[in-house]
């Protein structure tokens, strides 16, 4: 596997492999890999003939007050993890790299609506900077596939919105949420819970299952079966963020006739800031 720490290395690469009429496949993460991230790479080996991971922390999508300084950087360990899943080329380059002026100055993309709820309300600006950034990558790479998990929902719609509007020629591939044996959805960030924390963090997702179950069984008061499991929730230990039951196409407030929904959550334990959701089709 080669690496690339500058944008005229890759671009060099992916054009000579374009001109050998091979296709490229882009998996685009922020390190700290974990077998969610891998599945990925292994997938995207099934949609073309080369596979291009990336490796940055981007900045620009951290608020104040986040975790930028401390997210976890194993550089060295994720090369290793890619070369065994047979991963073509590494992309790793520094901020000064993706970022030439300082970010108050840097150009960004926003995807307007979708960006501004949910996630986007408690996180202000964070969506614009994963657009942005996620934009630079496609416009250096020129991948023709890019894969994304589906545990980052609303960010695989923000994503897919963009491409869509800016008529990017690029195919946005969603993989399911990879879990843990007890349910919890695999993320660099559970790397934070403490050992009481981990013995909780899965009930986030028995609530999603709970909430699932009943709306297959018909019921329809998205509002009390939502401040239900808020409350279990908050009762075992989390500060809730949101626990909202959605339309899976728009994350819009479900209306009647809703045929695809989508529950997502967001919540904390300690410090340490949970995501999860799963789809739903009540038929």
């Amino acid at each position: 596997m080669k690496v690339a720490h500058t944008v005229k290395d890759l671009r060099e690469q992916v054009a000579k492999w374009h001109r050998d009429g091979l296709t490229v496949g882009f998996v685009p993460t922020m390190g700290n890999l974990h077998d969610g991230h891998l599945a990925l790479i292994d997938e995207a080996r099934k949609h073309a003939d080369r596979v291009l991971a990336s490796i940055f922390v981007n900045p620009m999508q951290f608020g104040e007050g986040e975790d930028y300084d401390n997210y976890p950087r194993t550089l060295e360990r994720d090369r290793q993890l890619l070369e065994r899943h047979d991963a073509s080329l590494l992309f790793a380059p520094g901020v000064g790299e993706m970022y030439p002026l300082p970010l108050s100055e840097q150009t960004r993309v926003e995807v307007p609506g979708l960006s501004d709820i949910l996630c986007g309300a408690s996180r202000p600006g964070h969506f614009a900077g994963v657009s942005t950034i996620v934009c630079k990558l496609f416009n250096m790479a020129q991948p023709d596939v890019a894969l994304f998990g589906e545990k980052d929902y609303q960010q695989l719609l923000v994503i897919r919105q963009m491409v869509r509007d800016l008529a990017m020629p690029v195919e946005i591939i969603s993989y399911p949420t990879v879990r843990e044996s007890d349910g919890l959805a695999m993320s660099s960030r559970n790397a934070y819970l403490s050992e009481d924390q981990r013995r909780v963090a899965p009930k986030l997702f028995t609530m999603l299952e709970e909430t699932k179950t009943a709306l297959m069984q018909g019921k329809s008061n998205f509002a009390a079966l939502e401040a239900r499991a808020v409350e279990a929730l908050a009762v075992a230990g989390f500060e809730v963020d949101y626990f909202s039951i959605r339309d899976a196409a728009t994350l819009s407030i479900p209306v009647a006739g809703t045929r695809q929904l989508v529950i997502l959550a967001a919540a904390r334990l300690g410090s340490t800031r949970l995501i999860d959701n799963l789809a739903v089709n009540p038929g």
